[in-house]
């Protein structure tokens, strides 16, 4: 078998296979664990998922690798460090038809306006990004 990684943001609240029958919908769930987490995908669909896989799945969208950081902006999240001010946010743009650049590429948007970003290593090898929409 080939192996597999994802990446995709959720919404999770802990919730317990039994609130989750109650509250949101019956599930056919046969295990023991009853704690979880009630997951809310980016669509509205919703899922539950015991704990111990949800802790091993997610992490809170703060607190991210670069890697991860980047992998929300090509799903079309923005990301930036904590530490920056709060209208300062990484974007991935990609080009279409009608734009001069031929390639994706990274951009600052600010107050400012929008000018390309230009990384440092301390940024790229941060793990304190936080995701924003």
């Amino acid at each position: 078998m080939k192996k597999y990684i994802g990446t995709k943001i959720v919404h999770g609240e802990p919730m317990t296979a039994f609130e989750f029958n109650k509250q949101i919908r019956p599930m056919v769930y046969s295990g023991e664990i009853n704690d979880g987490y009630l997951v809310t995908y980016e669509d509205g669909y919703k899922s539950w998922a015991p704990k111990v896989v949800f802790e091993n799945s997610y992490r809170k969208a703060d607190g991210l690798t670069f890697g991860l950081a980047l992998e929300s902006a090509k799903k079309g999240k923005g990301f930036r460090l904590p530490s920056w001010q709060p209208d300062v946010v990484i974007r991935a743009q990609y080009p279409d038809e009608h734009s001069k650049m031929t390639a994706p590429y990274l951009y600052v948007e600010s107050r400012f306006g929008r000018v390309p970003w230009k990384e440092t290593m301390i940024e790229l090898f941060s793990d304190k990004w936080m995701v924003v929409d």
